[in-house]
């Protein structure tokens, strides 16, 4: 079975990667219309003869599925050439359509006669497409034909499945004596074959064994040296880590259970190649060693996965947190659970291929059934988790009672009878059982890299990150990357085994892979994956091409022919959007996309484009205007409007600035084509740049000038052709003004040119005794608040007093009101 699953991977990917070929004869399409409808017509009859004989097969060997299986594929390709042969007739019949339509309909009674000549090509175009459409309708017929068929040995292959799941034998033949005395023939006769093909082989082919046996050891050496070399960090465990984390720790059950799997099949692979090669093999001992290989493989990755999530030596590493002695026995039970399947599975095909008595095919399956049963049962009642307490604690619920009814459905069924649905459920609990857990594994292990940060933290993130340019959002992207690619080699390693063991053949999933590699069918719209996959690399390697092409363009060719760098840059991105929008139209065009069909959409666009997209439009053909002209380039020092900055990107949408204050502004690059812009250096860097000085009424200014030329002149960065110039400008309302107009070979070194002339100015002046005048400033009074009465006691004293007297009336009154007696009002004056 895993020679099947690595053959079926083989297939698979040939499929994918090589375009579909038919029959160049049911093409037909390049004969001469002549001969085309007697050789289609040649082509539909061999292939009802073909029919005919697939039919016969089918009824012939109605009980074998594999055989069922090997029909279907062929009448599937007869199918498709069938369909072939009716679309050979497209260009022809396209043709006489045509034709018919310039000829028109012929003319009705009454009306004249039409040329002889017109009349006759009109009756033989007429006859030829009635014979085209004959044919036609015998490719249809035979199609649906073979259609049926196939829909047959569907409904063949379902009901042989569910007659081995029912089918219940009488275990009263199979259990008894005679069972032992029919085992030791058959390990007489099986001992017979092996010991007269390997007496015959070491007798004539002693030297071939030797060659295949040496090329297979020394592959499995290099297998073995070469993977603990290069992946021995990412499936053994470290003993010195006593805190893994859970990604390590799913990582290393994840490989160090996939890859040791894939190097023994490897190299039980070879050895079987290489014995078929050197024809050491007889046909009944390569059955017998193709089984004895896929024993070892499927007992090998079982007891890798267990001792890889539960790992009995390091209890750190595991992924489950059971104790160490219920660990052992896991492990032990699970491989002795894949040694009773696999050893059946290996004595069934001795039983098939010797001839064996029914009775004992019935017992051997029913002795597995009840120790696959038993096993699962021991599994259920183990107590791997132990308390704080010290008491042992049994499985979570829900995985003991699935564990316990598998077994006891598994004895069950077998003491019923149903010996067929018992193996088929031991089967599944160990293969499926362990696909589905390693599976698990590897979708774990892929979902904890692609989380943020994780694949830094990993080995092979740690050896980028210290031998490459990568930081940590690079590295971060990269794991997702390594996610996606683990998950899809989950699913092409696991889906195909998954589906042989639950009755599939391996031609059935070549079928579906051919399906899903040439297209699918929905409604009108077919979906290639085969055609979007070649698209997309198409892309990708046109992409890349156009990349490598742009750098050694300016790298190499321009670089050396001294070649001006807003120039390169232009050049630059001419070709990389030249190259890009190239290998867009390649890859649409492999991904099986006709350009023409979208004619439609690109009308939409242009309208949505005239209407809604003016601006971005309008900055698109600024910014190729920009590219072609060259107005600036890349680090020129540019004033747009409020910006000024020096020039770091230019684009096909906007241009990139950045000021002196390192701030990076981005503008349409319309605004850069219909306003003025000023360039520093659109030509060459050479610049001027003036200073303003002022000094008082009543100076020298004969000694100012002289002064200033001097400090102009001596400066080291100020060119002396163009020389330097003073100018006296203006008699100012405060000072006498003075420009200082120096000129720079690099007017980006004008602040310094500046900077160091003003402190010049400062200094000399001083030692001159010239004034600079400063404009008088306005004197402001500051508003105080009143002062604090000196003499607050006094004012204490005086409030207190009236608060005593308005007291001391407010009793007088109310003792008055007491007595009765109203107060007397004063006299008036």
């Amino acid at each position: 079975m895993l020679f099947r699953l690595l053959r079926l991977i083989m297939v698979f990917m040939l499929v994918v990667s090589a375009p579909p070929t038919f029959d160049a004869a049911a093409q037909g399409v390049g004969q001469a219309p002549a001969g085309l409808v007697a050789d289609q017509q040649k082509i539909i009859q061999g292939l009802t003869t073909k029919t005919d004989s697939f039919e016969k097969q089918t009824q012939q060997n109605g009980e074998d599925d594999s055989s069922l299986v090997d029909i279907r594929l062929q009448l599937e390709e007869l199918s498709r050439q069938s369909l072939n042969s009716a679309l050979a007739f497209r260009t022809r019949l396209g043709e006489i359509n045509a034709r018919l339509e310039q000829l028109g309909p012929a003319p009705a009674a009454g009306q004249p006669e039409e040329p002889d000549i017109v009349s006759a090509e009109r009756q033989a175009l007429t006859s030829e497409k009635a014979e085209i459409n004959a044919v036609i309708s015998q490719a249809q017929a035979l199609s649906i034909r073979i259609s049926g068929l196939i829909d047959k040995i569907g409904n063949m292959r379902s009901e042989l499945f569910r007659n081995l799941l029912t089918k219940r034998y009488v275990l009263s033949d199979a259990l008894s004596p005679q069972v032992f005395s029919d085992a030791r023939d058959e390990f007489g006769n099986f001992y017979k074959a092996v010991s007269s093909w390997l007496s015959f082989a070491f007798k004539f082919k002693f030297q071939a064994i030797l060659a295949a046996t040496f090329v297979a050891l020394g592959l499995a050496l290099v297998l073995l040296v070469g993977g603990r070399r290069l992946f021995g960090r990412v499936f053994e465990a470290d003993p010195t880590n006593e805190d893994p984390s859970y990604l390590s720790r799913l990582s290393v059950a994840f490989w160090s259970t996939l890859l040791p799997t894939l190097a023994v099949a490897a190299f039980l692979g070879s050895t079987i190649f290489f014995f078929n090669y050197y024809n050491v093999l007889r046909g009944d001992i390569g059955l017998f060693l193709n089984a004895l290989a896929t024993v070892i493989g499927v007992v090998f990755c079982v007891n890798r996965l267990t001792n890889a999530a539960l790992e009995p030596r390091l209890p750190n590493w595991r992924l489950i947190p059971v104790e160490t002695g219920p660990a052992r026995w896991l492990v032990r039970l699970a491989t002795a659970m894949a040694v009773v399947i696999s050893v059946n599975t290996f004595l069934s095909v001795i039983n098939d291929k010797m001839g064996s008595p029914l009775s004992l095919t019935i017992a051997r399956s029913f002795v597995a059934t009840i120790v696959v049963g038993i096993i699962l049962i021991l599994m259920a009642m183990l107590r791997p988790f132990k308390a704080r307490d010290g008491s042992w604690r049994p499985w979570p619920a829900w995985l003991r009672y699935l564990s316990l009814g598998l077994g006891l459905f598994t004895i069950i069924a077998a003491l019923l009878g149903y010996i067929g649905l018992a193996l088929f459920v031991s089967l599944q609990v160990v293969v499926t059982g362990t696909a589905l857990i390693t599976a698990y594994i590897g979708f774990l292990s892929a979902q904890a890299i692609g989380e943020e940060g994780a694949f830094a933290n990993t080995f092979v993130g740690r050896w980028l990150s210290a031998n490459s340019s990568y930081d940590d959002t690079a590295l971060d992207q990269l794991g997702l990357v390594v996610s996606i690619g683990i998950n899809l080699l989950i699913v092409l390693v696991f889906l195909p085994l998954i589906l042989l063991m639950w009755g599939f053949q391996p031609g059935d999933i070549q079928a579906w892979a051919y399906k899903l590699a040439t297209g699918i069918n929905i409604g009108s719209v077919t979906i290639s994956v085969t055609g979007i996959l070649s698209g997309i690399v198409v892309f990708v390697i046109g992409y890349f091409l156009t990349r490598w092409f742009q750098g050694w363009l300016d790298g190499s060719v321009m670089a050396r022919g001294k070649v001006d760098t807003g120039v390169r840059n232009s050049i630059r991105l001419a070709v990389g959007y030249a190259g890009v929008a190239l290998a867009a139209l390649v890859g649409i065009s492999a991904a099986g996309i006709d350009l023409s069909s979208l004619a439609l959409v690109a009308g939409a666009l242009s309208l949505g484009i005239g209407f809604g997209l003016q601006n971005v439009v309008s900055n698109f053909v600024s910014g190729l205007i920009l590219l072609a002209e060259r107005p600036f380039k890349v680090g020129d020092w540019i004033v747009a409007g409020d910006v000024s900055g020096t020039v770091k990107k230019i684009s096909v949408r906007a241009t990139e600035i950045e000021t002196f204050q390192r701030q990076s502004v981005i503008l349409p690059n319309s605004n850069l084509i219909n306003n003025a812009v000023g360039n520093w250096t659109h030509r060459n860097k050479l610049g001027r740049i003036d200073i303003k000085v002022g000094v008082a009424y009543g100076s020298d200014v004969k000694q100012v000038h002289a002064v200033l030329l001097d400090i102009a002149r001596s400066h080291q960065l100020v060119l002396k052709n163009p020389e330097p110039f003073v100018l006296f400008s203006n008699f100012g309302p405060a000072a006498l003004e003075f420009e200082i107009r120096v000129f720079l070979a690099d007017v980006m070194n004008g602040n310094i040119v500046q900077n160091d002339v003003r402190f010049a100015v400062l200094e000399k002046f001083s030692d001159q005794h010239i004034e600079i005048p400063s404009t008088p400033r306005a004197v402001v009074e500051a508003h105080k608040p009143k002062a604090w009465p000196t003499d607050d006691d006094k004012i204490e004293a005086d409030f207190a007093e009236q608060e005593q007297a308005k007291v001391e009336a407010a009793a007088e009154a109310k003792k008055l009101a007491k007595s009765g007696r109203k107060l007397r009002k004063p006299d008036p004056d």
